[in-house]
């Protein structure tokens, strides 16, 4: 099986999230794709806008109906949201031969040797790297990168929940994670 791990908070899920799992899954022949909210993510100066809750809610609302697409509570609790530690979750599930892959933006990859034990994460996963204009990034030494080049996708969660604030239906969201948002009055 091959399988990545695709975190971040989802605050909230948006169309350019499925659209990159949708390439990655075609692109890596991915068996499955790991939407993994983050619980209590150590990089964010800001806290999220929803629940953990509500974030998980959408991302399972917006996997539903597609292929290999699975919501998970992994990085759920109060302990910091460390990639490393989700990665070792993921792979004790994974049988002799199981292959794993960590899916993440540019951005992100460019901070890799900020993060929480990094050198043992590169070490334990392969990225898939989403390449994005304007984002430069190095692999770090044994790192084994592969590029997920896509097309510009001009969606930004900020300006999705700014929007959301307004009373609008954003376009770039899901039909079923803009109810569940409605019914819940989340980003008011």
């Amino acid at each position: 099986m091959r399988l990545a791990i695709f975190g971040g908070t989802f605050d909230p899920i948006h169309s350019a999230h499925l659209t990159i799992a949708r390439e990655a899954r075609q692109q890596f022949r991915l068996d499955r794709i790991l939407f993994v909210p983050a619980g209590n993510p150590p990089h964010k100066t800001e806290s999220t806008s929803a629940t953990f809750e509500h974030r998980f809610r959408m991302v399972e609302l917006a996997c539903r109906g597609s292929d290999g697409f699975v919501a998970s509570r992994l990085e759920e609790g109060d302990r910091p949201s460390y990639s490393l530690l989700t990665v070792e979750a993921v792979r004790r599930d994974l049988a002799a031969g199981d292959e794993l892959f960590f899916l993440i933006g540019a951005d992100a990859f460019a901070e890799i040797t900020t993060w929480f034990r990094w050198p043992e994460l590169v070490r334990r996963t392969a990225f898939l790297v989403v390449t994005r204009p304007g984002h430069e990034y190095s692999t770090p030494p044994g790192g084994i990168v592969e590029r997920l080049e896509i097309a510009a996708l001009p969606v930004s969660s900020s300006e999705i929940r700014d929007r959301l604030r307004r009373g609008e239906r954003p376009e770039a969201m899901p039909e079923q994670v803009l109810d569940y948002i409605e019914s819940h009055s989340l980003y008011r």
